[in-house]
């Protein structure tokens, strides 16, 4: 089967690569333009790009899929089927009517659960034991296509975004060739998504990344392992001593049992240097400090005048000039 690829995070690659080398023909690569990045805004082009470029596989920018001139150029591949992961924008209709076989996406959740744009993202914060990934049919209406196939991986205790986000790629491959498989003999099923269990994974924004001391330690460890490396989940901490104070990103954490009997307002650094939370305390193990490398926690006290009864506040309070 002929198909086009449209792509541009490092997410899709391994499906890119399982496609490239399976016995079907890939006919065109469309991908995002290199947009600004690093110190100095060079342009930078997207994952998909750097494959392409590596390879020597010709490849399109597309500002905008939906153009009448990419429309043109994603007709002349004479795909039978669009493949898009991690593209970037929203493909029209007129866009998917041309190929016989339409459009499949690969999306990072067991649909209906997290539709939206940060499904692994949401799915640790939230505490979920189980992910995986959706082979989907491209619908109007964002994430609500037809399932073709899933795959499902445990989440444990010390993955991350990071750790999720590689794995999930990686298993994303078998489910789409056998999709694409069943497609090309006409035995795929397309089942609907149960409406009633459907849940949303917005977009993030960096506030996502506040530490809310007053939250249980749980929680918050759970945002820690979410958000990492970006946005990250954020503190500033206050030497009582001096009044000096960081700006940190939490990379690592786990919760502990603590019974706050002395009443310490949350985000204290108790006699254990632990954090007080709303419920239990947070034994930090890794953070970075802004501007600075990432180090252990211990490494952070030992360099700093830190004690006993130090707090961490809302990065938030900080920003707004509370501190």
């Amino acid at each position: 089967m002929r198909i086009a690829f449209l792509g541009s995070a490092q997410f899709g690659i391994p499906s890119l690569e399982a496609i490239a080398e399976s016995r079907h023909e890939l006919v065109g690569v469309f991908t995002q333009p290199a947009r600004p990045a690093g110190r100095h805004r060079d342009p930078k082009p997207t994952d998909v790009a750097v494959w392409c470029s590596q390879r020597k596989i010709a490849y399109a920018e597309a500002d905008n899929i939906n153009d009448i001139s990419m429309k043109e150029k994603v007709s002349g591949c004479l795909a039978d089927l669009l493949v898009v992961i991690a593209f970037g924008q929203k493909i029209g209709q007129d866009v998917i009517a041309l190929q016989r076989h339409g459009a499949v996406n690969v999306h990072a959740s067991l649909l209906p659960e997290y539709r939206g744009a940060a499904p692994i993202h949401w799915a640790i914060m939230n505490g979920q034991k189980e992910t995986g990934v959706s082979i989907i049919t491209l619908a109007e209406k964002m994430d609500a296509g037809f399932v073709l196939g899933q795959a499902r991986t445990p989440l444990g205790p010390e993955d991350t975004f990071e750790t999720v986000h590689d794995r999930l790629s990686q298993i994303a491959v078998a489910a789409l060739i056998e999709a694409i498989d069943q497609i090309e003999a006409g035995t795929a099923v397309y089942s609907p998504q149960d409406q009633s269990r459907v849940s949303y994974a917005p977009r993030l924004r960096k506030e996502h990344g506040y530490i809310d001391w007053e939250r249980p330690a749980e929680r918050i460890v759970n945002q820690v392992r979410g958000l990492w490396p970006w946005p990250g989940a954020q503190s500033v901490y206050v030497s009582i001593k001096t009044g000096k104070h960081w700006r940190v990103t939490v990379k690592k954490a786990a919760a502990v049992s603590y019974d706050n009997a002395r009443g310490l307002p949350a985000g204290t650094l108790n006699e254990a240097m632990n954090v007080v939370c709303g419920h239990g305390a947070l034994k930090i193990l890794e953070l970075k400090p802004a501007g600075s490398d990432l180090m252990t926690f211990e490494a952070f006290t030992n360099g700093r005048p830190c004690s006993q009864g130090d707090l961490f506040i809302s990065a938030q309070k900080a920003m707004t000039g509370l501190l």
